[in-house]
């Protein structure tokens, strides 16, 4: 990677909406918007946002959630508390969802934000039992979802995939026949990734059916939730038992020097998420990912549950410039490890990362012309 002293000596003020660099002055908001971006951990039904919901409600004559029934019509975001709470309005939520037109258009409705934050390519989890458990059939979920990111691929240009994830407090069983009624649709999908509540649910219970998983060709990720019970040894045994090539959340992996070894030379890399993270527990995990990142991990920012935590891949950058001492050398190297463990071509790996240099450049030289003013 080149090395660039002036953004390099660039410093983050905690207590400020801009990091200071030298003599400019540049709002950090601008900084990061223009940035080229890459999203690797975001949920599908975690983007049905207020407004959608009550558009899908009526369109097919359903009565409104409970959260949305007590929720004012001019609240952009749902009430909720902790992850208990959270969960109680998630899954309710869910059930507006119920044609493909309905699949199609939460997926137009994210990509399209995602876009507007200069978004290039984002790697999409969705949840097909939280559906099919509730009678809709697996094929309405995937043909709506896929067509709703050929869609917003053709309109807006945005590069997206979807990953199918089975849910870990459900059966094996039940994951094994998701994954046997998603082979038809392979073409459609890139990996797998394993979700939801996480305790006497270890990675280990799903370990056949990973196994048959990679046997059919789709690369392998698992959620490994901050602060969790047993959390180190889910990890290891994602690492180990399910030879995964990307963890999501992961950064309790600071406890265990032999495990950040592990992953630096296994090239896995973490999919971190600030926002949520500070609802899951009081800390934001800034420490975390930056001692990560400093030490050679590839760690990665994104944004989870958007229409939940009222964050998107933007404003989880900006709560980590904000709150840390990141350099924006380093936000710069966020986006790289993104593109990098992305599973995309190397064709268009190398395309996203020359736009990343040429914004690097550019701003180098605006500093240079403002320092030189």
């Amino acid at each position: 990677m080149r090395q660039n002293t002036a953004i390099d000596n660039m410093s983050s003020d905690s207590a400020a909406p801009q990091i200071q660099d030298g003599d400019s002055d540049i709002d950090i908001k601008t900084f990061i918007h223009g940035m080229p971006k890459c999203e690797l951990h975001v949920h599908l039904e975690g983007c049905l946002t207020p407004g959608l919901a009550r558009q899908l409600a009526e369109r097919n004559n359903l009565p409104l959630p409970p959260s949305l029934s007590s929720l004012d019509p001019s609240q952009t975001g749902y009430t909720f508390h902790d992850l208990t709470s959270f969960l109680a309005v998630y899954y309710p939520n869910l059930s507006v969802l119920q044609t493909e037109h309905d699949f199609r258009d939460l997926a137009v409705d994210y990509l399209t934000r995602a876009h507007a934050q200069n978004v290039k390519h984002v790697e999409l989890f969705f949840d097909p039992q939280a559906h099919t458990s509730r009678g809709v059939p697996f094929p309405t979920v995937i043909r709506g979802y896929r067509l709703g990111l050929l869609m917003a691929q053709r309109t807006l240009g945005i590069s997206a995939s979807l990953i199918l994830c089975f849910l870990r407090d459900q059966s094996a069983e039940y994951a094994m026949a998701t994954l046997m009624e998603a082979l038809p649709y392979k073409d459609a999908l890139i990996g797998v990734g394993l979700d939801s509540d996480e305790r006497d649910n270890p990675p280990s219970k799903f370990a056949a059916v990973f196994q048959r998983a990679s046997k059919e060709g789709f690369l392998l990720t698992a959620h490994c939730d901050i602060d969790q019970a047993n959390s180190i040894t889910h990890i290891r045994q994602c690492i180990n038992e399910i030879q995964v090539d990307r963890i999501d959340h992961g950064t309790n992996i600071v406890e265990d020097e032999s495990l950040i070894e592990t992953i630096i030379s296994k090239n896995i890399g973490l999919t971190c998420c600030p926002v949520s993270n500070s609802v899951v527990t009081s800390d934001f995990k800034g420490r975390e990912i930056l001692t990560l990142l400093r030490r050679g991990v590839k760690v990665t920012i994104n944004s989870d549950d958007p229409a939940y935590f009222r964050a998107y891949v933007n404003e989880n950058v900006e709560k980590l410039a904000r709150e840390s001492d990141v350099t924006r050398k380093e936000l710069i190297q966020l986006q790289r490890n993104a593109f990098g463990i992305s599973w995309i071509s190397s064709w268009r790996r190398n395309h996203f990362l020359a736009l990343l240099d040429d914004y690097e450049a550019k701003m180098i030289q605006s500093q240079a012309m403002v320092n030189g003013a």
